[in-house]
């Protein structure tokens, strides 16, 4: 292998492959970031456009590069979306995989891959149907990246986030509540209120910037075909989470729920298998909470 290694970085404008140039970029490494259509002003890498699902100009992009290494981390993950437009689902998350999978196959067969799943995908024979086409397209991504380092050899390990919260945009639940603490702020409010579903809903939320140095570890000591659940090892209730942004912030915010406890399933994670690699998380909650504020506090309305 060369001395700087190449890793190809799709849905690299994302919140999360963003964090992924960056940290890749400041390890010295030679960074292809590819995007669909988005801006891209990151500096220090080499920005590809390329539709991640279309078979021919995926394969032409593997066969081009030849990279060292793949972060896979384009597709959609809205879950909302996937109930108005379910096929795009499938495409973006299931055939880009598929896609990208088989041009490692047959033109850079010694690239190792991370393929990054959801703490939503669902295990059909264990659980039955999964609860929404998000998590089936979730989950039919990971059965292939299982199935093609199983039937291939592809040199692919899968990654199993949970809800990852930071700086950066992003439409997760964090993301959006402090979006509209700030909005507040900006207007001078005294007073604020925000309206949310269930506060009771229990989540493992991990920092961004910690997630990506698991990936990284995956990505050159992970076990071919094996599934790693990556999280915090915590659940923190909604209600904890607004309790958290109250503190950060000197609006008197009052809040106004609604029951929804049956649209959410519980989610277990285990993380022995990326803690056994030596990965722990580094952050805590309020430091990720308070660096996700601070982020839109000093974002331009463009951003």
């Amino acid at each position: 292998m060369k001395n700087k290694p190449t890793i190809l970085i799709t849905g690299a404008s994302g919140f999360t492959g963003q964090h992924a140039c960056q940290h890749f970029v400041q390890l010295g490494w030679h960074v292809i970031a590819v995007v669909r259509k988005h801006h891209f002003d990151l500096t220090r890498v080499k920005v590809c456009k390329c539709n991640v699902t279309d078979k021919y100009e995926v394969t032409a992009l593997i066969s081009k590069e030849q990279p060292d290494f793949v972060l896979h981390l384009a597709g959609l993950n809205s879950v909302a979306a996937s109930w108005e437009d379910p096929d795009q689902s499938i495409e973006a998350n299931v055939l880009s995989t598929l896609y990208l999978l088989e041009a490692v196959r047959t033109e850079s067969p010694r690239t190792r891959v991370v393929v990054v799943g959801s703490a939503l995908q669902h295990d059909f024979i264990k659980d039955g149907p999964p609860p929404h086409p998000y998590s089936l397209s979730k989950s039919m991504q990971m059965v292939i990246a299982e199935s093609w380092a199983s039937l291939y050899k592809v040199n692919v390990i899968l990654a199993k986030p949970s809800n990852l919260i930071g700086p950066g945009n992003s439409n997760g639940v964090c993301s959006v509540i402090a979006r509209k603490i700030v909005q507040m702020e900006e207007k001078q409010q005294v007073d604020g209120k925000l309206y949310l579903n269930d506060l009771s809903i229990q989540r493992d939320f991990l920092d961004v910037r910690d997630v990506i140095t698991a990936y990284d570890l995956l990505l050159q000591s992970g076990e071919i075909g094996k599934v790693y659940e990556i999280g915090s090892g915590k659940s923190h209730a909604l209600e904890e989470i607004v309790l958290h942004m109250k503190r950060l912030t000197k609006i008197n915010i009052t809040i106004e729920a609604k029951e929804n406890r049956n649209n959410e399933p519980k989610v277990k994670m285990t993380m022995k298998d990326i803690n056994a690699l030596g990965w722990t998380p580094t952050r805590s909650l309020h430091s990720s909470l308070s660096d996700t504020l601070n982020y839109y506090r000093n974002s331009t309305p463009e951003q």
